[in-house]
């Protein structure tokens, strides 16, 4: 008798599966809750329209997010790409402004969004920048340009639309009663579907984001289907921005803000996989459909009735509750990294298959290959680079360590400010005003440097920052706390935000820059909570003493200092300088002479290498995450001193500042190098970098969204300068080959 073999089953559709099909009912059954929460949005027929009109554009992002998802990769800047078109598209054909046609207005921002696209691509691909830095960098960036380019102002054209009714018809309803925007989303959507589930391009995208070794070695155009999948993204914010544009008749600053954050959870709760090769096009866009569905129920909040009392007599009034600010943030942050937990721990090992099975009394289905790629290959990062300064001498032997640029840099800085401005930048007042600004950055690179070293990166530190000072200035205003109570919770609230990015990270075993974005959401979001948006300021002196000068510390205390240099001295120094370079000293001793400093380089020079060597990595992460942390969070309670006050949008591009302090300093983005001195270093050029475009030379000040767009572009030169000139040694390469050259030209000599 011949043996059979076991069926395998029919392959699972590449359109839309079970997991689609429970995505729809869980809509559903949301969209029916709301209705009974509240039914006066909810149970109307223009409710569910605008829930369809508003998902069509987060949609259509997702059509092209889902690509490069797919492809292992991920795009931070589609939102900042969405806001900067519309309001690209709202100064070229404004009349106020470049007044153009809108067929030029439209063939330009198209052009526009596909720059975009191919800059990411080949960042990516070509120059080899992580995806995640590159397009955090470009997210930072594109904000910076829409805030520059609008000055903080509305952009309307209603006027002028009239001319061009085709295009602007596109955010209108049509005769059949529904926004056309949805008919072109579902055009987009079904393009989209059909290109990745049933075309080359979409089996190029599988195969590389599934293992792009083995898709190379196929035949593949890795680097190419990369670029191409950017590219769709990209062109698919463009596409929104234009529908957006055409529905509002104008822009604000705020157009695409958090909105890369909504497009990431809607591809990863529509069945992709941030470790690649896997997703689809229709659960995107129901997962689309579900983060706005949520957003919708939040926002829009619930019927209540309040009573009021006027002359004695209380009347029932109607009223709506909504959560307040920051609070849908939280939540949004929330669901992203709940979403990419639920790809590891439920789809690939089939949970809802399995117990359904089980119900049925049937066998289980076998669980999908827990791991991301078939081939990895065994790489010591951040150590390819050979290390000169072992067999230089003298002022070569300070040339060759990592960390000379930013020193050689810092210094460059200065004297260029003191060319420009003598009697600004030799007045002792003002250059401790800028030490100032430098303590902040300075007590958040220190612990930076650590998580960098390791191997990881924490994209939260800013909105910790805020978090701690939140807390903080809330305890104090609100409930009248004394300022040892304060700081306490501050520390609490902070150290809490970085015992969630550690757990997650190491105990889920997270992308550290998918954790800490999360937090970096769900932080700014508390943040904004506690102090319901507003800024809090006015509580007793006590608390801002670590904050202010040592002079002012004596005389609180009725201590006078002595006449002389000490007395100069104490009135420029501040308490929180003191206590930065203390911080510093301690963890520039731990990182260069202790044997757990030696471990975080080991950990992030080459993770399996080191727990080979019986390095408990997990533990060394864990640290490390937590102490950038806990110096975000001191960096927080001293700002909040510092001002006397509390602003929700403290410590704002604090996260791209101390990542380019580190990278500058000498640090590796890939892990492995760091030294405390080059990342202080590192931290002084940004400074210096900002208090020299702040100078007001002549009467001319650069304004201040144009100088994180600078500093978006530091970050990037610096990425390039680790890679390829500390990392791939290309200068060294050059060298070697005019080398060999030389001796072939002196030989023909004779």
């Amino acid at each position: 008798m011949t043996p059979t073999s076991p069926s395998l089953g029919r392959a699972p559709s590449q359109l839309a599966g079970s997991w689609e099909g429970g995505l729809l009912v869980f809509i559903a059954l949301l969209y029916l809750a709301g209705a009974v929460v509240n039914p006066t949005f909810f149970g109307s027929t223009e409710g569910l329209h605008a829930l369809l009109r508003d998902t069509s554009r987060v949609g259509i992002i997702a059509v092209g997010m889902t690509f490069v998802i797919v492809n292992k990769d991920l795009d931070l800047s589609v939102g900042s790409t969405y806001g900067l078109i519309a309001v690209v598209f709202a100064r070229l054909f404004a009349p106020s402004f470049l007044d153009f046609g809108i067929v030029a207005t439209i063939i330009l921002c198209l052009l526009l969004g596909a720059a975009i696209g191919l800059v990411n691509g080949v960042l990516v691909t070509l120059l080899k920048v992580p995806a995640f830095i590159a397009t955090l960098t470009m997210l930072f960036i594109g904000r910076g340009f829409v805030l520059a380019l609008t000055h903080g102002q509305a952009i309307y054209y209603s006027g002028k639309a009239k001319a061009a009714p085709l295009f602007f018809h596109l955010g209108e309803t049509n005769v059949l009663g529904f926004n056309n925007q949805i008919a072109i989303f579902a055009i987009v959507a079904a393009a989209g579907a059909i290109v990745l589930a049933k075309t080359r391009w979409g089996y190029e995208t599988f195969a590389t984001g599934g293992n792009e070794q083995a898709a190379v070695y196929a035949g593949i155009p890795a680097n190419w289907v990369r670029i191409r999948a950017y590219l769709i993204s990209s062109l698919s914010a463009t596409v929104a921005a234009l529908l957006a544009a055409a529905q509002d008749k104008g822009v604000t600053p705020l157009y695409g803000v958090s909105w890369e954050l909504t497009v990431i959870a809607s591809v990863i709760i529509g069945g992709a996989s941030i470790l690649g090769g896997r997703g689809g096009v229709v659960g995107s866009c129901l997962g689309a459909a579900l983060v706005v569905l949520i957003d919708k129920v939040l926002r829009e909040g619930w019927p209540i009735t309040r009573t009021v009392v006027i002359d004695g007599e209380s009347i029932a009034v109607s009223a709506r509750y909504t959560l307040p600010a920051g609070a849908v943030l939280v939540f949004l942050g929330l669901l992203l990294v709940i979403a990419v937990l639920i790809e590891p721990y439920l789809i690939r090992r089939q949970v809802l298959a399995r117990f359904w099975a089980w119900l049925r009394r049937h066998p289980p289905p076998p669980a999908m290959e827990m791991g991301g790629v078939a081939l990895e290959g065994v790489q010591t990062k951040g150590a390819m680079a050979a290390d000169m300064a072992l067999s230089a001498t003298g002022l070569g032997k300070f040339l060759a360590r990592r960390d000379a640029l930013a020193i050689i840099l810092a210094a460059v800085l200065w004297l260029t400010g003191v060319a420009l401005r003598p009697d600004y930048w030799w007045n002792l007042s003002n250059t401790f005003a800028i030490l100032l600004n430098y303590t902040e950055l300075a007590l958040i690179t220190i612990g930076l440097t650590y998580v960098i070293a390791a191997g990881d990166i924490d994209l939260s530190v800013g909105a910790v920052l805020a978090l701690a000072g939140s807390t903080a200035a809330y305890f104090l205003k609100v409930l009248g706390a004394d300022p040892m109570t304060a700081i306490a919770m501050g520390l609490v609230a902070g150290m809490a935000a970085g015992l969630v990015n550690a757990t997650v990270t190491v105990g889920f075993k997270l992308p550290s820059f998918i954790a800490t974005l999360g937090m970096f959401y769900i932080a700014r979001g508390l943040a904004a909570w506690f102090v319901a948006g507003q800024q809090l300021t006015g509580w007793t002196e006590g608390y801002n003493l670590i904050g202010r000068k040592v002079s002012d510390v004596l005389l609180y205390f009725d201590v006078a200092p002595p006449p002389g240099f000490i007395r100069t001295v104490t009135e420029v120094v501040s308490v929180q300088t003191v206590w930065m370079f203390f911080v510093a000293v301690v963890a520039g001793i731990v990182l260069a002479y202790t044997p757990f400093g030696l471990k975080v380089c080991a950990t992030g020079g080459n993770l399996r290498a080191a727990a080979y060597a019986g390095i408990n990595t997990n533990r060394i992460r864990f640290l490390s995450l937590m102490l950038a942390a806990l110096c975000a969070t001191m960096a927080g309670l001293i700002n909040v001193a510092y001002f006397r006050s509390f602003n929700p949008v403290a410590g704002q591009f604090r996260e791209l500042d101390a990542i380019a302090s580190v990278i500058i300093g000498g640090g590796s983005i890939f892990g492995g190098h760091g030294t405390m001195i080059g990342s202080l270093a590192g931290a002084a050029v940004i400074t210096l970098i900002r208090a020299l475009l702040q100078l007001n030379v002549q009467g001319f000040t650069m304004p201040q969204h144009w100088i994180n767009v600078f500093i978006g572009v530091i970050l990037i030169v610096a990425v390039l300068i680790d890679i390829w000139v500390r990392q791939a040694n290309i200068l060294g390469t050059l060298r070697a080959r005019f080398a060999r050259r030389a001796p072939t030209g002196a030989g023909s000599h004779g």
